[in-house]
């Protein structure tokens, strides 16, 4: 018999009682959350005549007839693209540059260094409603109001304060003597960072470009103020000017909304694993 085992046996009514009642809230904190996602996306998938029926039920008959109108005339295809050229381009920008400056800040010693971090960090306290206007001039000085850079320049930046803070922990948690072989063996300092430090901290790096993704995809004042051609909406965006048009249509609204959050839930299926690992790791070294 297993020292885990007799520990099993040995748990007091209260302690089972008490992991019950945690299961319990768990269990309806999870219905709370699914119940909305579950009216949304099996609304998208009915038509009027069976929204009307029976609102809350799954569609006898499934349909993609409003993923299609939503698609093409509402636009949401172009909004789409528009969406996945600004947004891959802030996670690549986010992520790389928050890599090389926190092993910089965690594996380097140069003067200044924690006065140069405790002033990245003043980032993550700064809200956006408090630049947006300088920097709406600050873009139009620099010619790039109007254009996919007025999103992916200013979202780059705002996001490099969480991401250094990140990639620091988990530079710190990394042992010093793999970087010491590799010096010894004839690898330089970019070579240390690219072949050896930087593998080890894919977690990070994975975890980080999920939080980036999410920030650049779900952005909406960013865009609502700089992108203001109709052409380069993003997809939240878009769906805002969209469901304002077809308001009492909860079936193209629907669609529209689940056309947004698609790309969110392929993302965290494939990397769920990754994801936990990151935020466990950052946790424990951070």
């Amino acid at each position: 018999m297993t020292t885990q085992t007799v520990r099993r046996r040995r748990r007091s009514p209260t302690a089972i009682a008490a992991q019950a009642g945690i299961y319990v809230i768990l269990i309806g904190i999870a219905i709370l959350v699914l119940i909305p996602m579950f009216w949304v996306y099996a609304t998208a998938f009915k038509n009027r005549i069976e929204i009307a029926a029976t609102p809350l039920a799954w569609p006898k008959e499934p349909t993609l007839q409003n993923f299609v109108d939503a698609w093409v005339k509402g636009r949401l295809g172009k909004y789409f693209l528009n969406s996945v050229i600004v947004t891959i381009p802030i996670v690549a920008f986010t992520v790389s540059f928050a890599s090389l400056a926190g092993y910089a800040f965690a594996r380097h010693t140069f003067a200044g260094r924690n006065a140069i971090f405790y002033l990245f960090l003043v980032g993550l306290i700064l809200p956006f409603q408090s630049i947006m206007i300088p920097l709406y001039y600050t873009l139009l000085n620099f010619g790039l109001l109007g254009t996919y850079w007025a999103m992916i320049v200013p979202s780059t930046a705002l996001g490099l304060p969480f991401g250094i803070f990140i990639m620091r922990a988990f530079f710190q948690g990394l042992p010093y003597e793999l970087s010491d072989a590799a010096r010894v063996d004839g690898c330089n300092e970019f070579g240390v960072f690219w072949r050896v430090v930087l593998p080890l901290a894919k977690p990070g790096m994975i975890t980080l470009s999920i939080f980036v993704f999410l920030n650049a995809w779900n952005s909406f004042l960013l865009p609502l103020l700089y992108l203001q051609r109709e052409a380069l909406r993003p997809l939240v965006v878009g769906l805002m000017f969209f469901q304002s048009r077809y308001t009492t249509d909860y079936a193209l609204t629907m669609a529209g909304a689940t056309i947004v959050s698609l790309p969110v839930l392929i993302l965290y299926a494939i990397f769920q694993r990754q994801f936990i690992q990151g935020l466990t790791a950052g946790a424990l070294k951070g």
